[in-house]
């Protein structure tokens, strides 16, 4: 194997066994986004000098005895929407172009701390609005199965750079699936954890009642590593819980002998391609054989989940979108009559179209008039589908559904139809809107090689039984790596 191909735990092994070096691990990763990332695109800004000048520093931690932690010296990426201290942090947006924030998110000094390297910020749909990576400012990524397919999306630069082999691991964001849609397109392990579980602080804004980090890794030991990481209570945010997580990396037993699963019928149905089922199903048989208990369930409101996530996501664009104004920071059009011009041109120039479209939709549904019928009508739904989760963990341990409705699909071929596009994250959105964790890996692949992703759900905060189940059923599965 060459040195980018292993695992964050296998790489952070040898680094600490003094096989290799910090350096030599980030020297491999840099040599393979030159020789790939002009086919998969995943990195909006690479930082091989940083990188390398971290790296160094790492060894000589290690060597010193200052750095055993389980990621020490792995290289890694990030989101381009995590504030990194006077490093780009775009949000694939011509608004954010330039912007270097004075700060880093919580996620990205507990990484530092943690004595990771940076190697870069990958791309996304801008401002995190898009299941497909094609709304980038920047360009549009690739999926390195097949780089005629979209990688998902908004974190598509985060999955599809771990897929490549581009980094070891990465942190993504998921307001409605954006972690684990894109997991499952690209090939990889990505988990949403319980909304509040990892700090928001630094995280630039979509909707902030549904934002949440999380890790998109080769395999579920790395995502169970980087959790252990990133989690726990930051005084920073308002909406961080303060609850002892435990150690996830411990609860890897892979033994999930008496398990209940359930399999809601809601999450089965049309629009779910024919390989997908039979994949995910192959896989619900796999942990019915380690022990596990599987039978058939409802959660009969998840088909009001996706229109109310939309509602409630674009009124909150719509208001945390607002203060890109061109007053303080980012882009500001160069020809306006005053200031209400100045905000209006700075605007229509700066956002793209799907962003417009969201924030034109969140304020009507914002406005005097509509706030009850639509807003407000959107979080009574939401209470109502977290009472149907509650009750559906009264009887079971962890739900599992398909991760996407088919595999991936081509890039531009749903450009044009941006319902056809929000129906990307039919199986994912519930989650958010509960507030639940949620991982998904692989579990199969179609005709055509292109992987296929199954989604274990847990109840809130029970990150490490999701885990666990997911641990046991990865060692049932043959992955198939990308050939680029």
């Amino acid at each position: 194997m060459e040195l980018f191909q292993y695992t964050a735990h296998e790489i952070a092994d040898k680094i600490k066994a003094k096989e290799i070096s910090s350096v030599e691990a980030t020297k491999a990763v840099l040599s393979r986004i030159d020789a790939v990332e002009d086919k998969v695109e995943s990195y909006v800004t690479v930082l091989p000098e940083h990188a390398l000048a971290q790296a160094e520093e790492m060894d000589k931690k290690i060597a010193a005895g200052e750095a055993t932690g389980p990621l020490a010296g792995v290289p890694m990426a990030l989101k381009d929407n995590l504030c990194t201290k006077d490093i780009l942090t775009t949000c694939s947006s011509k608004m954010l172009y330039n912007f270097k924030p004075p700060y880093n998110a919580t996620v990205t000094e507990k990484l530092k701390n943690a004595d990771t390297v940076l190697v870069g910020k990958v791309n996304m749909d801008e401002f995190a609005m898009g299941s497909s990576t094609e709304n980038s400012y920047f360009k549009k990524t690739k999926n390195p199965y097949d780089i005629t397919k979209v990688p998902g999306g908004s974190s598509g630069g985060s999955a599809a750079c771990v897929s490549a082999d581009e980094a070891y691991f990465a942190l993504g964001s998921d307001t409605g699936g954006s972690i684990r849609q894109p997991a499952a397109l690209c090939g990889c392990v990505g988990m949403k954890p319980t909304y509040g579980s990892v700090s928001r602080y630094g995280l630039v804004a979509f909707a902030s009642s549904l934002d949440q980090i999380g890790p998109l890794t080769k395999d579920v030991r790395d995502c169970a590593a980087v959790l252990d990481t990133i989690m726990g209570h930051d005084p920073k945010d308002s909406t961080s819980v303060n609850i002892d997580h435990g150690n996830l990396l411990s609860a890897l037993t892979g033994d999930i002998r008496g398990l209940k699963i359930g399999l809601p019928q809601e999450y089965m149905g049309a629009g779910i391609s024919s390989d997908v089922m039979s994949a995910v199903m192959g896989a619900v048989d796999n942990m019915r054989g380690l022990g596990a208990e599987a039978q058939e369930m409802h959660l009969p409101l998840n088909e009001y989940a996706l229109p109310a996530y939309y509602m409630i996501s674009s009124a909150e664009a719509s208001s945390n979108l607002a203060r890109y104004d061109g007053v303080k920071y980012g882009f500001r059009a160069e020809h306006f009559d005053g200031l209400v011009d100045m905000y209006c041109q700075t605007r229509s120039e700066g956002f793209g179209a799907e962003v417009k479209r969201r924030i034109m939709i969140g304020t009507y549904a914002l406005s005097s008039g509509y706030y009850d019928a639509y807003y407000k009508k959107a979080q009574q739904v939401r209470t109502l589908i977290m009472q149907d989760f509650q009750k559906a963990f009264e009887t079971y341990d962890v739900l599992v559904t398909p991760a996407t409705p088919t595999t991936a699909f081509g890039i531009g071929e749903k450009t044009d139809n941006p319902l056809e596009m929000y129906m990307a994250d039919i199986c994912t959105v519930s989650v958010n809107i509960g507030g639940l964790p949620a991982l998904v890996l692989p579990c199969g692949y179609d005709a055509a090689g292109l992987p296929i992703g199954i989604q274990i759900i847990g109840k809130p905060f029970g990150e490490a039984q999701v885990l666990n189940a997911a641990y046991a059923l990865e060692q049932t599965i043959t992955k198939v790596r990308p050939t680029l």
